[in-house]
């Protein structure tokens, strides 16, 4: 998969934790409170390409058990950063088994147990190549398996054949979903959103990328299995107070633009000018909980 900078992770982190549908996430919390009734004690979720841990500080404060988290990545020196950023976020360190699953050699990081607001969470790290093992962590335990701005980035091949082995509820936040509204318009902005698009199609990491069409495509595919989901809008509304996510956002869209090569260079370079000084954009994302009722 395309690589994604600790930087990078950590500018849109505060963007992506208030943009999140707190409707549906309401949704995911009451469904985890059924399972502990139905099954006392801890709760397990996997998360998959965890990148820095945000998934997990988004959602580890709002429920109410003791939490076996496992993130899922294939990048060492992100789950490394992760590490470190839960330690450095949580009220302290605390001594814990980390039960749930058996270490084996996926666990390159020693895991942490951590107390947050009263909340017991352990936490665990895997290395792995989703595009080849993901069999592998979805055979193991989990009573949810999570994502946050994951599912854009992959193939329907890989898809298809992930969906058809899932056998747990998914929550996936923040997929991408093309919708794109620069303040002030502008009329190249159709042209460049269109080549921007071609590139969120591009190959990263699974084959080429469903981009804004992986919603539906994981809700077609997730119903075909006789699962029920649900989907709410996520968009990021961004204004002053976020420049500097605007401007990398302007400075991203532009080099890929430039890597379709279908938008004259200087039409490019004009487009992202102006955008860097944007007083609002708005990128549209979907939130999405599936389910299988017993």
């Amino acid at each position: 998969m395309s690589g994604f900078s600790a930087d990078w992770l950590s500018l849109r982190e505060p963007v992506d934790h208030r943009s999140r549908n707190l409707d549906l996430q309401a949704q995911v919390l009451n469904y985890l409170e059924k399972i502990k009734t139905v099954y006392p004690g801890s709760v397990h979720i996997t998360d998959l390409g965890s990148g820095t841990g945000s998934n997990l500080r988004a959602l580890a404060p709002h429920i109410n058990s003791v939490q076996y988290w496992t993130l899922v990545d294939y990048d060492l020196t992100l789950l490394n950063v992760a590490r470190s950023t839960l330690l450095a976020w949580a009220d302290r360190e605390i001594n814990m088994p980390t039960v749930g699953s058996s270490v084996n050699l996926l666990d390159t990081i020693k895991p942490i147990s951590i107390l947050k607001e009263n909340k017991t969470i352990v936490v665990k790290f895997k290395c792995v190549d989703l595009f080849n093992d993901y069999q592998a962590i979805l055979n193991e335990p989990a009573d949810l398996i999570t994502a946050a701005a994951f599912f854009d980035l992959i193939a329907q091949p890989w898809l298809t054949q992930f969906c058809a082995h899932l056998s747990k509820p998914l929550y996936t936040v923040l997929t991408y979903d093309g919708v794109e509204k620069w303040s002030p318009a502008q009329v190249i902005d159709a042209e460049i959103l269109k080549a921007f698009h071609e590139h969120q199609r591009t190959d990263k990491g699974f084959g080429s990328a469903l981009g804004p069409a992986a919603t539906q495509c994981l809700e077609n595919l997730l119903r075909a299995q006789q699962f029920t989901t649900v989907c709410a809008p996520s968009p990021w509304i961004l204004d002053q107070h976020d420049q500097a996510l605007i401007e990398q956002l302007a400075i991203g869209s532009a080099k890929a633009v430039r890597e379709i090569g279908s938008v004259p260079q200087t039409s490019v370079n004009q487009w992202e000018q102006s955008r860097i000084q944007a007083d609002q954009c708005e990128i549209g994302h979907i939130d999405f909980f599936s389910y299988k009722t017993t």
